[in-house]
This record gives C-alpha cells, structure tokens and sequence, in this order.
C-alpha cells in the first residue's frame, strides 16, 4: 500500500515505512534536488504560486515559469561564481524573484539562508556572518543594511535582478544528493543568546511527507494557503515546499499583514486547506468579517503554540471542521499531530494528538527515566537509537492523546506543586476583559516560584480587576494554579512568527522584588 492510500490513524500506524515516502518522488538518496521535486517535473501542470500582496492585487505563476527563470538564476549563479554548497541570503516576501531565487540556488547545489524582511541591521549582519554568505538578495531598501560588509555581493529585485537572468540557459540539471544540505535555517533565537543555524538537507522534504499527508491531509486537487513567511520553517518547508513537491497550486502572503487581505485571499483563490499559526486564527475570529466572504475550506491545520477554546470553537461553527494542531521544532521536524488526512480522526480541542506514523515519541524526566500517564515530562523522539529531547513538557492521557504545558524551561515548580503556564494563560483568555496572556514563574522565598500573568486588557486595567482574574481562575482551573501576581502590558514581546518571548518577561522581573510591581496602563 501506499502512503497516500492509508485511511485511517491505526492503519498508517500499523504499516506505514519511512522507505514509503520514495514513492511520490522522482529521485532517491543519490539523486535528489528540492527544486526538481518541488517545480520541475510538475511542468505542465498549471498554476504553482499564488500570492495575495499587502495593497490588494494578486499575482500568480506556473510551474513552468518558475522552472525556467529558476534554471536561469542556478546559471546566473554559476557564472558569478557561486560554487556548491556556498551560502545564498535571501530577505524577500513572497514574490516572483524570491521563489526563483529560492528554487534555482537549490538547482545550483548552494545553500538557502532565508532572512526575514523585517530584520533590523544586527539581526540580518549577524546571519550573514555566521553562514559565510556570499550573495545576498533583496531589496534596495534592505541592501543598504549591510554597508560596510565588503565581502558579499548584493543583488537587487526589479531591474538588476531581471539583468541577471538575460540570456541565460533555461535549463539547468542539479546535481545534488539527498544527503546535501540545502537550507541553513535559523532558530528565532529564543532559547539562546544567539540564533543558530540548524542545517536541513535535500532528503528534509522526504520526512516531511508524513506530516503533509497525515497530519495536514494534503492531496492532489486541493488549493492550499499558508500566510507564514517562508523567511521561516512553518512557511518555507510546510507551507512552500511540501505542497510543491506533491503537485499542489500553494498561496502565500505577502507584505505586511492584514486579516481582510488574508479572507478575500481565501475566497478568491478558493482555498480549501489552509495552514497558519494560532494568531492567525484568533485575528480572523476578532475581525468580525467571516460573514462578509464565501469559503470553501474542509480542512485546517495550525501549529506554532496552542490555540484557546474560543477560538477553536469558533473556527469548527463557522467552517463546519475541527482546525488540527501540528507540533514539531526547527531542530526535531514534525512529531506529533492531529490529522487532518485522516476521515475518522477525533480532534481532543487543545491536545497535540498523537506521534506520527514511524515515529516513536515518549516522556522522559531529568534523569531520562519514562514518565507514566497522567503525569508531565520532557517530550523525546527516538533517533537512531537514542532519545533526543525535544525541551517541551507534556503529558500523556489514556487514549495515548500529548497535551502540551509549555517549554521545559517554562514549567513552575510552587510549593511542589508543578504547573504548566499554557494550562493559566488558556484559562485567562476565557474572560471577556483578557485580549492576551502570558504567564511566567518567578522566585518567591516561600513557594520557591509563584505563577505571574501579564495580561493585555480590553478594559482599562484596576485593582478590582486583577482580582476578579485571580478569583477566575481559581473557579476555572484551582486553588494552587491561579496568578498571585498581574501585571497589565499594552503587548506582549512575541518572536516573528508569533510566539511569547516568556524568557523575555521573566527577564523583566529578576532583578525586582514581585512586590514591586504596580499596574500599568500602557
């Protein structure tokens, strides 16, 4: 059987083998490129971009423009000496020029190193630096960021980057194994001082399949939308690459976010699969305009940080389906899943679901010892053998259903009790007065931690507030688990793909006493 013919979770489970996944590809271990499975060798077949931009107007391009002019830039490459495995930068929004620059320097056998747009100087110099990259693409307004640095070339989009590919070849064959890396793909930086560069090779979009048939239930004939930037994993690998690679016309989004924008996008391009990150979603249901468009979907995946009730709730009324969490990490890949591919999958509303098929997943404590159900640890993937820990807290329900309860560094350990952060801030966004939350354990002499939320208000922030918060959820959740302390933010520090910087806010308080704090009205 092959892997896209499973119908269910306990089928997939029982006999699906990684060696499965060769079959939707043209190439094997020896041969093969992302561009060609991505782009090439589904020439003929229409449409593979559309891109919904900022101002309104939409753009779309074939597989076959994208081969050609991609072939040309892998030349163009060639000819300014840019050899394997050298670094190409590229900080473009999704464009004609970014997914040509993107496909043809993987034609060309040299290596990604995506940036984002919205990248201050230190952010862009400091992966430029790290990677050793040669050529930067990108805009005239971006390439004056890197001044000073003299030993990287910088093309331009518009007029430069059409003079580049005149008169080259339009064809280009890569020559490329499995086993290459075509991607330096950085953290956002939140566990460590420093971003860092976790290499993805060629042979990464063959692992991804699993989760982009069972997990994101990606089919031929669907019309699948991702507005994430492809700058990062989420966008570039699940919302560009997997898609591509089985054939799938994709849309993107490009420049500055807006949920009207997004919606007409649905609509107009007659989205039926849609993947996005819980903010997302949550902006969609805020917006009050759903009832303003016609939508086709019939299937929605999210990942990124867990997704509160309401919102859930909303999004299954107003679509008719479940949205189906994804859970995995840029140094991990895919892990755990609630499938979308998958007709009689249960969606648990706030559980990751279940380990993908062909994985092993358990939970583990400090000392690597398992953890029995009902109880939280450190989630570990077995690789090779051995356990590789995934810095994420979770427990294990009956029905073999992962519940996530935030990062390992993140849990709060108060008079012994353990209390997972995402369990208070699901529980604060209930309450009709709380837009945002986010909760951190910091040092108390008697409990050795306390929970403390910072919470964006809809209402103007007061004392009798703050206790009708902790009074909440204390009804809502327990006695031990409510915030002892609040403080109202006007936002929350945020990574660029969505997710609270808690080590940030814990920051904020090492050097105050808890007491200290007063409510603000930013």
């Amino acid at each position: 059987m092959k892997m896209n013919e499973y119908t269910s979770y306990e089928e997939a489970r029982a006999h699906f083998k990684f060696s499965q996944v060769w079959e939707l590809f043209d190439g094997n271990e020896k041969n093969f490129n992302i561009a060609h499975e991505c782009i090439d060798r589904h020439v003929g077949t229409g449409t593979a971009m559309r891109i919904k931009f900022e101002d309104g107007h939409t753009e779309e391009y074939s597989f076959d423009e994208i081969s050609k002019s991609s072939s040309q830039f892998a030349n163009a490459l060639e000819s300014l000496g840019v050899n394997f495995g050298d670094r190409v930068a590229i900080m473009l929004d999704p464009s004609f020029e970014f997914y040509v620059s993107l496909f043809g320097t993987l034609k060309r056998g040299a290596i990604v190193v995506p940036c984002f747009t919205l990248f201050g100087p230190e952010a862009l110099k400091y992966r430029l630096n790290d990677s050793e990259t040669k050529i930067l693409i990108t805009t005239d307004d971006k390439a004056e960021m890197i001044e000073g640095i003299s030993d990287i070339s910088v093309i331009t989009s518009g007029a430069q980057f059409n003079r580049l590919l005149e008169g080259k070849n339009e064809k280009f064959t890569p020559n490329t194994t499995a086993k290459n890396v075509a991607v330096f793909q950085y953290t956002s930086g939140t566990t460590g001082r420093y971003p860092e560069a976790i290499k993805h090779y060629h042979r990464s979009i063959a692992t991804l399949m699993p989760a982009a048939v069972f997990g994101r239930g990606l089919k031929k004939g669907d019309k699948y939308f991702c507005p994430s930037s492809p700058a990062w994993g989420h966008g570039l690998w699940h919302g560009t690459f997997s898609p591509l690679a089985l054939g799938i016309t994709t849309a993107a989004y490009s420049g500055k976010f807006d949920t009207k924008r997004l919606l007409e996008a649905l609509e107009q391009f007659k989205i039926n699969n849609i993947g996005a990150v819980s903010t997302v979603y949550r902006m969609i249901k805020d917006s009050g305009m759903v009832g303003n468009y016609h939508f086709k979907i019939d299937k929605i995946t999210y990942s990124g940080e867990s997704m509160d009730l309401d919102t859930f709730r909303f999004l299954e009324d107003t679509f008719g389906v479940p949205p189906h969490s994804g859970y995995g990490s840029t140094e991990g890949g895919a892990v755990i899943y609630n499938y979308a591919g998958f007709d009689n999958w249960i969606v648990k509303s706030g559980s990751l679901g279940k380990p993908l098929p062909g994985l092993e997943v358990k939970l583990i404590d400090e000392e690597g010892r398992d953890v029995p159900q009902g109880k939280i640890g450190e989630l570990a993937l077995k690789r090779r053998g051995k356990w590789f820990r995934l810095k994420d807290a979770a427990v294990m329900d009956r029905d073999g259903y992962f519940w996530h309860k935030g990062r390992v560094d993140d849990i709060i350990i108060s008079a012994g009790w353990t209390i997972s952060p995402d369990e208070v801030e699901d529980v604060l966004v209930q309450h009709s007065a709380v837009r945002e939350a986010a909760v951190v354990g910091v040092p108390d002499q008697a409990r050795g931690q306390i929970v403390m939320a910072f919470v964006v208000s809809n209402l103007v922030p007061n004392q009798e507030l703050k206790e009708e918060l902790k009074e909440f959820v204390k009804d809502k959740l327990s006695k031990h688990e409510y915030p002892r302390e609040i403080e109202f933010v006007g936002e929350l520090p945020k990574t660029e793909i969505g997710k609270i910087k808690r080590k940030e806010l814990r920051e904020t308080v090492t050097n105050k006493s808890v007491n200290a704090f007063t409510i603000s009205n930013k």
